[in-house]
């Protein structure tokens, strides 16, 4: 029994040799500073992903009383989509929102300030809805520019 413990320990006593490691065998490079390669590509990303974040974000956005043009207000649901896709092909620039108010599928576009600029798009828009395109009160969304956001 004593020589066995005896061979255990030599034997562990070996094998806990063998890990040691030479620190001189690994020489280590200068770790106070950090060399980082990157593409300039993803400074342009990260320029145009804030642009969008600017955009999209709660607080670009504000509301106030303003004018959107009704342009259907029908029971067919593909009368109203089909509606909404011309008012996108034609006029890409306007936002179009189409509700469901049972049993009714109305569809406004724009967000106009001003009555003037809503009876231009107004005159544009009944040549593709010869049905008529109505101007509505509503509460729209105002997009501010940088300068004018201080005034509020």
């Amino acid at each position: 029994m004593r020589s066995s413990l005896f061979l255990i320990a030599l034997f562990s006593s070996f094998v806990c040799y063998s890990q040691v490691i030479d620190s001189s065998a690994f020489k280590m490079a200068d770790s106070s500073s950090v060399v980082i390669h990157r593409d300039p590509r993803l400074d342009l990303l990260v320029k145009k992903q804030i642009q969008i974040n600017e955009v999209t974000s709660r607080e670009a956005r504000r509301s106030g009383k303003g004018f959107r043009l009704m342009i259907v207000s029908t029971s067919n649901r593909d009368e109203a989509i089909a509606a909404k896709t011309k008012v996108y092909t034609y006029f890409p620039e306007l936002k179009a929102y189409l509700l469901y108010q049972s049993p009714y599928y109305k569809l406004k576009a724009g967000n106009f300030k001003e009555r003037k600029e809503a009876e231009d798009y107004q005159k544009r828009l009944k040549a593709y809805f010869p049905k008529g395109v109505f101007i509505m009160n509503d509460i729209v969304e105002l997009k501010l520019e940088k300068g004018r956001e201080e005034e509020l």
